[in-house]
């Protein structure tokens, strides 16, 4: 292992091998020659067997995985062109080949090919761990379906909710994440034998003016590269909308981890959730108590990052001036595959935290227990009515006693005295026994919380899990420690 040098992070700590060796140097150059031989035996097949022959054929096959790396650098630094230096590179261990490898062909022919095949067989390992992560926080959601816990908007004390329906919405997201992923996979098709400009000029010479063949090779060639179908028109590349699309979609996933992540750490601020923590593991090197919730704020910095990449992809597609320009060369090198690595190493994080989320509690009933009295004031109100109690009346009293009942607990640290503040009060007709008990029990606070989850997980959960339990089942790549 090299340390004398920078490491890019996502590989050295974060993600999955399956991905990483997706985006390889190595699986890049075998897809070239996967494309270049297609090409050639689309040509073949189409009438050109007098100049393809079936011994170039063969000698190309055999040699698509055996990439002689050294000699195709040394031809890139003398031509300093990757794809003619690959085509050199191959034709040296195929002689009889040489002459007719990239036959009509632009580079874009394989460079665009060759990353809408990685395009859709990345898209292949996020659906898979996306199912995952799906599953894995269902069974969170299933499992604290009734757990009543304090609700809060503005990140202020609200109405009672339960675990499982807070969470119950992030399955929800990552539901609607994995449709826009399927979609934008329904998409990708090869770029196919388009020529130089995209008008298949050269093609139309190979075939002396053979439309029909020509047509023909288009989608023999993308039949071969394992799609259904090429896009119609292209310029010199596919369009690079199909890029945003994608990268939409990636950090779509990133948005919704993001959204997880913070909630689990202000609930771990507040000592109610903890994310899985290992027995050795340190929390910090100076304050030894710490449990920080270190998953949570990695996958949200990841996420961040990935978010942040749509813009990047947004303004390459904006910039290819008329049939294209090289601008989007350099970019996209680092910007395709960082999109995907950063989603690995999200989902990868998700995964391992939902499987491992513990609630606590002691602490939850202890806070629902410090604002239930709060909670429960409308109920308070309806029944000094039913009582005869004035319900103007009841309500200023209420109000009043509400409000220093929280000034208290804010600048005195006391306990929330309201029930006992509202006994002493003419104005409400209720026993100090009756306030406690309205105020006794957070599941009555709690509405449909769990039917609603026990719904969705029935009517909206289960068919998602049945349609990718194989997905599912499935072992997932080893994986750098999260």
């Amino acid at each position: 292992m090299q340390r004398e040098v920078y490491r890019e992070p996502l590989v050295s700590r974060y993600t999955s091998r399956a991905m990483q060796a997706l985006f390889s140097e190595r699986t890049k150059f075998t897809t070239w020659r996967r494309c270049w031989v297609a090409l050639a035996e689309a040509q073949a097949e189409l009438g050109l067997g007098s100049v393809i022959t079936e011994t170039a054929l063969e000698e190309m096959r055999s040699h698509v995985a055996d990439i002689n790396f050294d000699a195709a650098e040394a031809k890139e630094r003398e031509l300093r062109h990757d794809v003619m230096a690959h085509i050199h590179a191959f034709g040296a261990q195929c002689p009889n080949a040489a002459g007719i490898i990239h036959l009509g062909a632009t580079s874009q022919y394989v460079g665009c090919n060759t990353d809408l095949i990685l395009h859709r067989e990345a898209l292949a390992i996020i659906r898979a761990d996306l199912v995952r992560a799906i599953d894995r926080l269902a069974a969170f959601v299933d499992r604290y379906q009734a757990l009543p816990v304090l609700g809060a908007t503005h990140f202020q004390p609200a109405q009672p909710t339960t675990m499982g329906k807070r969470y119950s919405i992030a399955v929800q997201d990552l539901i609607l994440d994995l449709e826009a992923l399927e979609w934008v996979s329904g998409q990708i098709k090869a770029r196919g034998a388009k020529g130089t400009t995209g008008t298949q000029a050269s093609y139309l010479k190979l075939f002396n003016g053979d439309c029909a063949k020509v047509e023909a090779l288009d989608q023999l060639v993308a039949k071969k590269l394992g799609f259904d179908a090429a896009f119609p028109v292209t310029g010199q590349t596919y369009s690079r909308k199909i890029d945003t699309k994608v990268a939409e979609v990636l950090a779509g996933i990133g948005a919704t981890a993001h959204w997880i992540g913070v909630n689990i750490r202000l609930q771990s601020g507040l000592k109610e959730l903890d994310e899985p923590f290992g027995t050795k593991q340190v929390g910090s090197s100076a304050m030894a108590y710490k449990r920080n919730p270190m998953r949570s704020e990695r996958m949200c910095a990841l996420s961040r990052k990935l978010i942040g990449l749509v813009a990047d992809f947004q303004a390459t597609h904006a910039n290819q001036w008329l049939e294209r320009t090289l601008d989007d060369s350099a970019i996209r090198r680092m910007d395709i595959p960082q999109a995907y690595l950063l989603t690995d190493a999200v989902l990868g994080l998700l995964i391992d935290i939902s499987s491992g989320l513990q609630p606590n509690e002691a602490p939850i009933q202890k806070r629902l227990r410090e604002e239930l009295p709060f909670m429960a004031t409308e109920e308070i109100l309806m029944a000094a009515v039913a009582a005869g109690a004035n319900r103007q009346t009841a309500h200023e009293a209420i109000r009043e006693h509400a409000l220093e009942a929280g000034r208290i607990v804010k600048q005195e640290g006391r306990d929330n005295d309201l029930l006992d503040r509202l006994a002493k009060d003419d104005r409400i007709p209720i026993s100090r026994a009756d306030l406690h008990r309205l105020a006794a029990e957070p599941t009555q606070f709690i509405g449909r919380a769990g039917e609603q989850v026990r719904h969705f997980l029935k009517e909206v959960v289960a068919p998602v899990r049945a349609q990718y339990q194989e997905l599912i089942d499935a072992a997932s790549e080893n994986r750098v420690k999260v």
